[in-house]
């Protein structure tokens, strides 16, 4: 089975929050410094806002479901989505009322990427929950949250998330819930996506990666007899502009290895989007090329320049795609 090509590429953008200054000092941003990101969005003609997900974490981060719910009391355009949202960590049922309040609250725009996280362990011991569960627990909270997002009485009797007959209202704005897309690299994500998600959701893969991994999820899919036709191919990507490729390979090196505590030096010159609005421009093209339909966009910089960033990828960069882009709502 092969995925239908759909044209138009959205543009989303990753909310992290950056340091205040060089030093890495951090200043978490308030509603006035979110309200500027929100608007500089809005201008550059930017799809969606998406927001991580992490209980603790090599620096701090905000809760994704409160910092999107704010976003769209600002936007009446924007999607907002979770990349990702890391569901173990949590009982579906609680996570179900959430994003079922926000997908209402916006109308129904609401993406909700899910993932099984592992990579810091102290957050599963935070929360009781065995690392080694992480991916059948994902599997089975997806089929709860399915389940509650219907507005009917439904009972589960899985082995993580047992419960009686129970009717969760009100059920979401949109019919089913919100599309549920799976973020993840090795097969048994990809396998999982194929099966159970509305859509994919990589990051620090190649465009030669993302080729493959679609066919894994492909082929997966049509054991299960899914009809991907809407099926969401979504890829974040690491991002700084500059006037040159290495003065931007130096600067993503130093902040994520900060940001991930780990020596990031061969994935920034592996995975991320450097140098040029025309160097960006192209490395875009090839994602497009291998099937990413929408790109979140994750900005390396600091408090001081994200918005330079937003400002110049939505003056310099959007152009270089317009044939690419599908034409944001007004």
């Amino acid at each position: 089975m092969n995925f239908p090509s759909r044209g138009p590429l959205e543009i989303g953008f990753q909310n992290v929050q950056p340091p205040a200054d060089a030093d890495g000092e951090f200043q978490i941003a308030d509603f006035e410094t979110n309200k500027r990101l929100v608007l500089a969005l809005e201008r550059n003609g930017f799809h969606a806002m998406w927001a991580g997900d992490h209980l603790a974490f090599a620096q701090p981060i905000l809760d994704p479901m409160i910092q999107l719910a704010q976003a769209s009391a600002i936007s009446q355009s924007l999607k907002f989505g979770t990349a990702v949202f890391l569901l173990p960590l949590r009982h579906p049922a609680s996570v179900a009322k959430q994003v079922a309040t926000l997908d209402l609250l916006s109308s129904g725009r609401v993406i909700f990427g899910v993932g099984v996280g592992g990579e810091f362990p102290d957050e599963f011991a935070l929360s009781g929950v065995p690392v080694k569960e992480r991916g059948a627990r994902l599997s089975e909270g997806i089929k709860v949250l399915r389940q509650l997002w219907s507005g009917e009485p439904v009972e589960n009797a899985g082995k993580f998330y047992p419960f009686p007959e129970v009717q969760m209202l009100p059920a979401p704005h949109t019919p089913g819930g919100p599309p549920i897309w799976c973020g993840g690299r090795k097969e048994p994500a990809l396998r999982r996506a194929g099966r159970l998600a509305d859509g994919w959701l990589s990051y620090v893969v190649t465009p030669e990666q993302y080729r493959t991994a679609l066919e894994v999820i492909a082929r997966a899919g049509a054991e299960a007899g899914r009809d991907f036709s809407t099926f969401g191919t979504g890829h974040l990507l690491f991002m700084r502009l500059a006037k040159d490729y290495e003065s931007a390979l130096d600067y993503a090196t130093k902040t994520l290895s900060a940001r991930y505590e780990m020596d990031f030096s061969k994935a920034a010159k592996r995975y991320c989007a450097l140098g040029t609005t025309e160097q960006v421009a192209a490395t875009i093209r090839e994602f497009y090329e291998a099937g990413v339909r929408h790109l979140v966009v994750d900005f390396i910089a600091e408090r001081a320049d994200q918005i330079e960033q937003i400002d110049l990828f939505g003056a310099e960069v959007m152009p270089l795609l317009a044939d690419l882009i599908q034409q944001p709502l007004a």
